[in-house]
């Protein structure tokens, strides 16, 4: 009787893929709200020991064997910063927003850390979910938080096609004002999910 495979994990984001290579070779990796830890699979597959957070302990438990990476379960709705006093070389965020823990992210990166963060934007309810303004960025609102305070390597913001349909996305790169300046640029791959008829900001 035939088996069927079990399925591949996601792919990682193109935008983590461009600009892993600025996280410091060996530096340690925060996977916030990591889910099913496509990025936390990919950057330990790189070298990186990655600490990959999330809510969800099914989730966390098929995490947990994989080399190279500890998970933790964390709501990170729930109070405090969970994770005061630590300190990491990047932060990667996809697929999540909760504003009230944008400073600590600032607070939680090395000075010469790397940022890479990605989430959905306002109007993407026109395409899909999520549709609640609560998870949509607004116009420039990633730029606004880290702007000021990071150094901003690329921004981008807009319509792009993926898993098979059109969504809303606002994507930042961003180092901390002790990194060596200019970074290398990392070159985008080609066929990845650019913005498609909408404004993009910044570099990228």
């Amino acid at each position: 009787m035939a088996h069927a495979l079990p399925a591949a994990p996601p792919a990682p984001s193109p935008w983590v893929v461009r600009f892993a290579p600025l996280i410091a070779p060996g530096a340690r990796v925060l996977d916030l709200a990591c889910g099913e830890g496509r990025h936390a699979r990919f950057l330990a597959g790189a070298g990186h020991p990655v600490l990959a957070v999330d809510r969800d302990a099914a989730a966390l438990a098929a995490l947990g064997t994989h080399p190279g990476v500890v998970t933790r379960q964390v709501d990170l709705e729930a109070g405090a910063w969970p994770l005061a006093g630590e300190r990491f070389a990047a932060i990667v965020v996809t697929r999540y927003l909760y504003r009230p823990i944008l400073g600590a992210l600032v607070a939680a990166l090395d000075d010469d850390g790397i940022l890479l963060y990605e989430t959905f934007a306002a109007g993407n309810e026109a395409y899909g979910r999520p549709a609640n303004p609560e998870f949509l960025l607004r116009e420039d609102e990633l730029l606004a938080s880290f702007g000021g305070r990071l150094r901003v390597v690329a921004f981008e913001q807009g319509r792009v096609q993926r898993d098979g349909r059109v969504c809303v996305l606002q994507r930042i790169a961003a180092v901390g004002r002790a990194r060596a300046w200019p970074p290398p640029l990392p070159e985008a791959a080609a066929g990845r999910d650019g913005p498609r008829g909408s404004s993009a900001g910044g570099i990228g």
